[in-house]
């Protein structure tokens, strides 16, 4: 399917903001300075983020309190709290709770991290949406995850036998694949409302999008639905939004 320019855009600027994150670290002495160095600093997925933030700075007709600073702390149940990447509100609803997730290199060591954040959050938070601690109006979130395209990545993974039979869906499955699977089954069970996952080359834009619910063609029309969910809602919804 065409690339949007936009987010194609925005995973470039991933790739700059690694980069000047990295050389930074490097100037300043730090230890982790190299491809982890170019993690740590926690400014490579703003570009990302930004992009999002822009679709509903853009909803014609309702502002929107967007944060990408500050209080982005939401409550939890098995947890007493959780600071997402992005927050979007409006008149004491949350209109949407979105986190950005990257690898570049490990991914033995960080796939599993990864799987666990993706699932983690998303239980957590719709228990204690269940329990009263986020108004009345179903919650939206969704998980943004870029991946970069490597002979690694993209090989098929040979694991040691687990002591039973597992899902053979994940047989002969690369990290990319299995990120795909991931996230398309968090979908399919409702933990998330949107979801993409972006391949990319380093230095590049988007490598593929093979799976139209996981692109970001479907992500940014699950916004605009989810922006007219909240501009249809009836004055007294957000009169019981805590």
């Amino acid at each position: 399917m065409p690339i949007d320019l936009t987010w194609d855009a925005a995973v470039r600027a991933y790739w700059t903001g690694r980069d000047l994150q990295a050389q930074r670290q490097i100037e300043a002495g730090r230890a982790d300075a190299g491809t982890r160095g170019a993690v740590t600093g926690g400014k490579h997925l703003d570009p990302m983020r930004d992009a999002v933030a822009e679709l509903f700075r853009n909803a014609e007709g309702i502002d929107f309190d967007i944060r990408t600073s500050g209080k982005l702390t939401l409550p939890g149940y098995y947890r007493r709290t959780k600071d997402w990447d992005l927050i979007v509100l409006y008149r004491g609803v949350l209109v949407a709770a979105i986190e950005f997730k990257s690898q570049s290199g490990s991914f033995g060591n960080n796939f599993n991290n990864r799987t666990e954040e993706a699932i983690g959050n998303a239980v957590d938070i719709w228990r204690a949406y269940q329990e009263g601690y986020l108004g009345t109006v179903k919650p939206w979130l969704a998980f943004v995850m870029v991946l970069e395209k490597t002979p690694v990545s993209t090989a098929i993974q040979r694991t040691a036998p687990a002591l039973f039979p597992t899902d053979p869906i994940f047989n002969d499955t690369s990290y990319l694949d299995r990120y795909r699977i991931l996230l398309r089954r968090l979908l399919h069970e409702q933990q998330y409302d949107a979801a993409v996952v972006a391949a990319t080359e380093q230095g590049q834009g988007i490598y593929d999008e093979p799976e139209f619910e996981l692109s970001f063609a479907n992500f940014g029309a699950a916004i605009k639905g989810r922006i007219e969910y909240i501009r249809a809602l009836p004055d007294n919804a957000f009169d019981s939004g805590h």
